[in-house]
C-alpha cells in the first residue's frame, strides 16, 4: 500500500523546498509503475486554507487538501522560507504539526523548516540541520540537542532534517532508498538526471 505523503504549504514557502523533494516521490511512482509494480507514495500538498499559497518567488500553489481534512500520514514534509518566521506564531498549525507526525513513520523538513520542528516540540533531544545561514539562529532557540552545519541532511530517529533548499532532493533520494532500496534510489536519481554539477565549482 502506498505511503501517504503529505507536504505542508504556507505563504512565504521556499519554492524548490518542497518542489525538489515532491520531484523525488512522484518519480518514485513512475519508475515503480514502468516496472510493473505499485506506486509507493500518495503525495499530497497540504494547507491550512483551501486557497492558493504564494510562495516566495512568485509562485501560486492550489492544495490538494487542508490540514482538517489531511487524516493520517506516513511522511511528513516541511519546506522552509521566510513563511517560517510567521508560521512560528501560529499555535494552532504548529498543534497540528505535532499531532500529525506523532502518528508518521517519518518527519521531515527542509531549510527553515526545521524551525517549525522544533516550535512544535519535535526536535527535543535530536541532531537537526538547517540552511547555514540560521544555523546559530536555530542554536540559539535550545530547541534540539545539536544543531549540525556543512551537512547536507541529518537523521535521527524518525526524524530527518535537510539543509538549505537544494539538499532537500537529496533527503528525498536518501528517505526513498530507506523506504524501498538503495538500488531503488538510483534508479529515480537517473531518471530525474540529478548529478549535481554546479557551474564553477565543478568547471574542468
Amino acid at each position: 500500500m502506498a505511503l501517504r505523503l503529505g507536504v505542508l504549504l504556507f505563504n512565504d514557502a521556499e519554492e524548490l523546498d518542497f518542489a525538489g523533494p515532491w520531484e523525488v516521490f512522484t518519480m518514485a511512482n513512475e519508475v515503480a509503475e514502468r516496472s510493473g509494480a505499485e506506486k509507493p507514495f500518495d503525495c499530497f500538498m497540504i494547507a491550512e486554507k483551501n486557497e492558493a499559497v504564494h510562495c516566495r518567488k512568485g509562485m501560486r500553489v492550489l492544495p490538494d487538501l487542508t490540514a482538517a481534512a489531511a487524516g493520517k500520514l506516513d511522511i511528513l514534509l516541511i519546506p522552509g522560507g521566510q513563511g517560517t518566521r510567521t508560521e512560528v506564531k501560529n499555535e494552532r498549525l504548529l498543534a497540528w504539526i505535532a499531532r500529525t507526525a506523532a502518528d508518521c513513520k517519518w518527519v521531515t523538513s527542509v531549510c527553515t523548516g526545521a524551525l517549525l520542528l522544533a516550535a512544535a516540540g519535535l526536535t527535543k533531544g535530536k541532531r537537526v540541520t538547517t540552511h547555514w545561514g540560521f544555523i546559530e539562529q536555530l542554536r540559539a532557540r535550545n530547541e534540539a540537542a545539536e544543531v549540525l552545519g556543512n551537512v547536507r541532511y541529518v537523521q535521527d530517529g524518525n526524524v530527518v532534517t535537510a539543509a538549505g533548499v537544494s539538499a532537500g532532493i537529496d533527503m528525498a533520494l536518501w528517505l526513498t532508498g530507506q523506504i524501498l532500496t538503495p538500488e531503488f534510489a538510483r534508479n529515480v536519481q537517473r531518471a530525474m538526471e540529478y548529478d549535481p554539477a554546479p557551474p564553477y565549482a565543478a568547471a574542468v
